[in-house]
């Protein structure tokens, strides 16, 4: 499912096969577990899993962000870390938030942007408005549960994010406002 997606949003109540979202480059997902190879070559987008993943999972990924709800904390052992970093996920901020950081919205913003904002921040309120998502149009009991119980669930997601990945993000924020510094000046 979804090999290969540039671009829409996909909710699945229920659990996907092996090589979900792999060779994704901008769709956004919400599937409730996946078999071997979730993420695999992954280039952009946002895929949120509530449940195990198979092993191998984010293997090459290269771009955009995965959460996953590590309920048994074994996660990691079937994560292939040699691209990314696996962070817990915080209700608060830990960084300063820059003037144009983008907060996550409820609805996408247009046909091109869906809506998930700073893609270095506002991971909890990305989640939530993503769990809420799969909610309303799956009728998904898993995504309910977790939302009756956010602060508990929260504590249990994880997100995967390629290294290389969240570096260029840095360097085009820190180049941004270099030159927004710039032209103030």
């Amino acid at each position: 499912m979804l090999y290969g997606a540039i671009a829409g949003e996909a909710y699945f109540e229920g659990v996907a096969g092996e090589r979900f979202a792999v060779r994704n480059s901008g769709a956004i997902a919400v599937v409730e577990g996946t078999g071997d190879h979730g993420c695999e070559y992954m280039t952009g987008g946002v895929v949120a899993v509530l449940g195990l993943t198979g092993r191998n999972f984010a293997a090459g990924m290269s771009g955009g962000v995965a959460y996953v709800y590590d309920e048994d904390g074994l996660f990691r052992d079937r994560c292939n870390m040699a691209m990314v970093d696996v962070d817990p996920v915080s209700a608060t901020e830990t960084d300063a938030v820059p003037a144009n950081s983008a907060l996550p919205q409820q609805r996408p913003v247009n046909v091109n942007d869906f809506g998930m904002g700073d893609m270095l921040r506002h991971d909890a309120a990305r989640l939530k408005i993503l769990l809420e998502r799969h909610h309303l149009h799956s009728g998904s009991r898993k995504a309910r549960a977790l939302l009756d119980d956010w602060d508990n669930s929260l504590a249990k997601f994880v997100k995967v994010m390629p290294k290389d990945y969240r570096r260029a993000l840095r360097d085009l924020q820190a180049e941004a406002q270099g030159s927004n510094a710039a032209s103030a000046a």
